[in-house]
């Protein structure tokens, strides 16, 4: 396995999105500790002030040089996507998926990628609204509109705004480990993660009424008994649901469903246990209710690609205080 990334650049052209580069200034901000420190620097064209979408300028230190050394290139959302970037900006993030960097784009800044030819043959995603001019522009990139984040390897995009923090959790997660993602989504007082698949906005994203305090208890006590099998019919009876109407609100709550959700917090809490604990992956697969080692192997194989005992030895750490 590659060394995780350092040198992070995110590129932020006139018109970025000031909620997109606020959002990777603070996951890659320097950081003490047990946590890693990144080289994390804004870029640019020409280095200078650069005007926000907001208004506001923003001064820019970096030009495009820094694309070309960095482990982990980010484009960024701005104003005017519709338009492609400058022949010199596609050339780098070109060369910078050449060299072996990790590419990413947060929200429409996936526009930038797609222009680069680096999305086709690709699943990608970008904010919801702008999924389908995507898809329209750019046939050769299979636009998922209802995905928080796609990661296809050397090539990740997210959705828009807020989701710019699930994107680049699920980075951290992936190359440095849950225990570090956990660490820093503590540290910036977010929800440790959510899962890709999981739908970019809710219909009703406000509860109707009290069963869905009801469906929050719930949730708090599977998360605490992930040993227990938690059949959906058990978790419909605790919430004084029939099993159909725990579904239906269930779904119109989280965005997924019980499966996919339990999957998620299960393979969660088997790497947080690899990476800080000895115990044998057998007992780690019945503390999180996966009955056996095999089982755990086949789910963890499909969602890291590689078999749990591999995991631990790539990101074994001491957890942190």
């Amino acid at each position: 396995m590659p060394p995780p990334f350092v040198t992070v650049a995110a590129y932020a052209p006139h018109g970025v999105g000031m909620l997109g580069a606020g959002i990777v200034s603070e996951v890659f901000d320097a950081r003490g500790g047990d946590l890693p420190r990144f080289d994390f620097a804004l870029c640019t064209d020409r280095p200078g002030t650069v005007r926000t979408d907001v208004g506001l300028p923003l001064v820019v230190e970096h030009g495009l040089d820094r694309l070309t050394t960095a482990d982990l290139v980010i484009a960024l959302p701005w104003a005017e996507f519709r338009t492609p970037p400058a022949p010199a900006v596609l050339d780098a993030l070109n060369a910078a998926h050449a060299r072996g960097a990790l590419v990413a784009a947060h929200c429409v800044g996936a526009f930038a990628l797609a222009s680069a030819g680096l999305l086709d043959g690709r699943r990608a995603t970008t904010h919801w609204r702008f999924a389908g001019l995507l898809a329209a522009r750019h046939p050769d990139v299979t636009v998922e509109p209802d995905a928080l984040y796609v990661d296809q390897g050397p090539i990740v995009t997210g959705a828009g705004a807020a989701a710019g923090f699930d994107l680049c959790l699920h980075l951290l997660r992936r190359e440095y480990g849950a225990t570090t993602a956990n660490a820093i989504a503590r540290d910036l007082v977010l929800p440790p993660h959510r899962d890709g698949g999981q739908a970019q906005y809710l219909v009703t994203p406000v509860p109707e009424d009290s069963r869905d305090e009801r469906l929050t208890d719930v949730l708090a006590w599977a998360r605490e008994n992930l040993h227990e099998p938690l059949p959906v019919a058990e978790l419909a009876r605790r919430a004084l649901m029939s099993r159909r109407s725990f579904a239906r609100r269930f779904a119109a709550s989280t965005g997924t469903t019980p499966h996919a959700w339990l999957l998620s917090l299960r393979l969660g809490r088997a790497e947080e246990l690899l990476e800080t604990t000895d115990l044998p992956v057998e007992e780690v697969a019945r503390a999180v209710g996966f009955g056996s080692a095999a089982v755990l192997r086949a789910q963890f194989v499909r969602r890291r690609g590689v078999p749990p005992r591999s995991y631990r030895r790539s990101f074994t750490r001491t957890p942190p205080a």
